[in-house]
């Protein structure tokens, strides 16, 4: 499978990115904030190491080609 392909709508992201957010208190949206903050450190994180990765294997096999 290749990773650079696009995930196809509909993932986790997109649906809160849709979700309606006025019957939540400020309480609960400070909650949200915080979770969501320490979602995207995660992906962050994991984006860091898949890219240092990649570019291990890239140094030691050499870059694909595109075509």
């Amino acid at each position: 499978m290749d990773d650079d392909l696009p995930r196809p709508k509909g993932d986790a992201a997109s649906k809160l990115a849709g979700e309606d957010l006025s019957p939540y208190s400020v309480d609960e949206l400070d909650e949200r904030v915080a979770m969501l903050k320490a979602e995207i450190a995660r992906v962050e994180a994991h984006r860091d190491k898949s890219a240092a990765h990649r570019a291990a294997a890239d140094a030691l096999f050499g870059r694909k080609s595109s075509s």
